[in-house]
């Protein structure tokens, strides 16, 4: 979502994203005029007239659960977005707690205090790299 028009994104999406991923992004892109969604979610500026890249995780309730704001010239890692998305799935569907760089398959962690004091037991740092 940007405040760009829907024509804007039209050829963003058929000169730019199609390239990039075949058939183009499989999502709509939402235009936001005059910065009303932007606002709402803290990502607008004024000065600029624009919606500052961020990206939000919202659960089915509506509750957001992650958020990720970036300044223009950085990029956002597609994967570890995908990567929260899985991870808050296991969570809703398990109750599971999943650990820093959790991917599905890994160790997850399961809340209670036969936990407190012991997580080192059975995660270690170097599993969020692996």
């Amino acid at each position: 979502m940007s405040v760009d028009s829907r024509f804007t994104h039209k050829i963003w999406q058929e000169e730019e994203l199609s390239k990039m991923v075949p058939g183009g992004v499989p999502f709509p892109l939402l235009s936001d005029p005059g910065g009303k969604i932007g606002r709402a979610y803290g990502v607008y500026d004024e000065e600029a007239a624009v919606d500052i890249r961020g990206r939000f995780l919202i659960d089915p309730e509506g509750i957001i659960q992650a958020m990720e704001i970036l300044t223009p010239p950085v990029g956002r890692n597609v994967l570890e977005f995908i990567r929260q998305i899985k991870a808050f799935q296991h969570v809703a569907k398990t109750g599971e707690a999943t650990p820093a760089g959790w991917q599905p398959g890994k160790v997850t962690l399961k809340p209670g205090p036969d936990l407190v004091g012991k997580v080192w037991e059975v995660w270690k740092p170097e599993m969020a790299f692996d």
